[in-house]
């Protein structure tokens, strides 16, 4: 763990041997709540112990943010996409990490895996966000473009992180790094209201005047991202076949 810097510029090491499982995250919180602004990266072994330290992290130090960052639970290149929020969790925490100006520091909790995963360049991320404020307005065609844009799906109802659903002038959505979907009301192209409600009961459970939307995807599969997908698959493995599942499901944007 790295407690600072000598005089002769080289970091100082400090060893925490035959302590208490979860002492870790003591340490961490205390270099967090001491340090001078600077991000702390916390790599865990695994989930278990991922959601250990961020709920001890969360109470040994509760000024101080902690942004979870937990590895795909599948395979680069697999034939099944990682879970909706675990990729919501992970977006939300690369898009904090952009923010300026943020008071003290914060804490990333990573697992092992995750940390040797590669992920976007920043500015993947950057200026990917919209805000919506019921102050300000936004039309509805231009809200439901760039959820079709920006990786989430849509269905019926919705339930998990990166859904929406349209019902008439009602748009129900699950954006990242919100605990509850949210229910945009719509008068033609006049937004009236901000809500939040519970996905099992669909009841109410709150207001908000305003809130940031993020992708929902790490990849952005937009037209020039396909084709130069589907110029260098040519090139290195020649003509797909009809049956290639990989090849028909990024060219479909999926």
């Amino acid at each position: 763990m790295d407690g600072g810097e000598i005089a002769t510029g080289l970091p100082k090491t400090i060893l925490y041997a035959g302590v208490p499982e979860g002492y870790d995250a003591v340490v961490t919180a205390e270099v967090a709540a001491t340090g001078t602004g600077r991000d702390v990266l916390f790599v865990v072994r695994d989930d278990k112990r991922l959601a250990e330290a961020v709920t001890a992290l969360n109470f040994f130090a509760p000024d101080v943010r902690v942004l979870p960052f937990p590895a795909w639970d599948c395979l680069p290149y697999d034939r099944v996409s990682p879970r909706s929020d675990i990729i919501a969790q992970r977006i939300d925490t690369l898009t904090a990490l952009l923010e300026q100006d943020v008071p003290g520091s914060r804490i990333v909790v990573a697992t092992v895996a995750a940390v040797l995963q590669r992920v976007p360049a920043p500015v993947v991320f950057q200026g990917a966000s919209l805000s919506v404020s019921q102050m300000d307005g936004i039309s509805r065609e231009r809200l439901v473009t760039f959820l079709d844009h920006n990786g989430y799906g849509r269905s019926d109802t919705v339930m998990e992180p990166g859904e929406y659903a349209l019902r008439g002038s009602i748009i129900d959505l699950f954006p990242p790094g919100f605990d509850d979907p949210l229910r945009l009301d719509f008068f033609g192209d006049d937004l009236e209201s901000i809500r939040t409600f519970d996905a099992v009961s669909q009841r109410t459970s709150g207001t908000l005047e305003t809130f940031n939307l993020k992708p929902v995807s790490e990849l952005q599969l937009n037209e020039d991202a396909i084709t130069r997908f589907r110029t260098g698959y040519r090139a290195l493995f020649g003509m797909p076949k009809s049956d290639d599942p990989l090849y028909e499901s990024i060219s479909a944007g999926r």
